[in-house]
């Protein structure tokens, strides 16, 4: 009789272990759920934005690990530069109206002015200038629709090396085909987020856009339109007493979207540095910056 009360003391011993065990063990994948995965609902917006950002497929892969870790920290980051500051030339400057250019922004140490080509942060800084609220909230709009979801997917640096291409190539750009007038905006940046966008779109069309899409796409393109419309405005059909500015970047970061863009977004699943075309796009990228950098040291009329 004792052997069998020990033997019942065990099992209960045993039982109880197991429970305790199975217990911790809850514990611990609800605190791993509340901590490192993504609730049901977040999955849901990851799915949403595979449609639009990826090819089929390449997406389980994605919502295998997709996360906001990190967070769309660059396109947030360069919009809020932006923000700031516009809203220092427009209200602590003297900025007299904030619909167009003025003195202000034209004295400010991070436009692109061609008598000041030798200050060579001028030919990224100017994407923090902007000539107008529509200038500006245009891009904005632009760069955080379509920013965030690319950040989503490809993460910051990838995203930032396309934006910075298409600043650095907007500013060459100007410097050669407009080599007389200023350039401020981030339209070089967002048009190359643009360029890599749609090359993608245009290669995986049936994949990448769901239903309805083609009426987003629309209302995107009607966006590009007037953008472009306010910068041709600007360049060429301001007042005689004011300052045009240059819309070539818009052009020349759209092209450069096009190249780097689409070679480092269609590679979500690959090794970038691995892609023979990534490298033939850099290479091409840099003699074109070789170029703009001879032609402004021998060539430009604003020497």
């Amino acid at each position: 009789m004792a052997a069998d009360r020990d033997l019942e003391m065990e099992d209960m011993n045993l039982n109880m272990d197991r429970d305790m065990k199975g217990e911790l063990e809850e514990e611990k994948e609800m605190r791993e759920d509340r901590g490192g995965k993504d609730p049901l609902k977040n999955k849901k917006v990851h799915r949403i934005v595979s449609k639009w950002m990826l090819p089929e497929k390449v997406r389980r892969a994605y919502l295998e690990r997709a996360n906001c870790l990190p967070p769309p920290v660059f396109i947030i980051s360069i919009s809020l530069a932006e923000l700031a500051v516009f809203i220092y030339y427009a209200v602590w400057k003297p900025q007299k109206q904030w619909i167009t250019l003025d003195t202000g922004i034209l004295e400010s140490p991070f436009i692109y002015s061609p008598e000041k080509r030798e200050q060579a942060w001028r030919f990224i800084s100017y994407m923090l200038v902007h000539a107008g609220v529509q200038h500006l909230v245009g891009n904005l709009i632009m760069q955080l629709v379509l920013g965030i979801p690319l950040e989503m997917v490809h993460k910051g640096l990838r995203v930032g090396l396309v934006y910075l291409a298409g600043v650095t190539a907007g500013s060459l750009a100007s410097s050669i085909f407009d080599p007389l007038r200023y350039l401020v905006g981030a339209s070089g940046g967002v048009y190359a987020l643009m360029g890599g966008y749609f090359m993608n779109v245009l290669v995986n069309f049936r994949e990448m856009i769901p239903a309805l899409g083609i009426v987003r796409l629309l209302i995107i393109i009607l966006i590009i339109l007037s953008d472009m419309g306010f910068a041709l405005y600007r360049r060429f059909f301001v007042p005689a007493n004011g300052s045009p500015v240059s819309f070539a970047a818009h052009i020349a970061g759209g092209f450069a979207g096009m190249s780097i863009g689409y070679t480092v977004f269609s590679c979500f699943d690959q090794a970038l540095l691995k892609d023979p075309r990534f490298w033939i796009a850099i290479a091409a990228y840099f003699a074109c910056v070789l170029f703009a950098v001879f032609f402004n040291i021998f060539l430009s009329p604003a020497n």
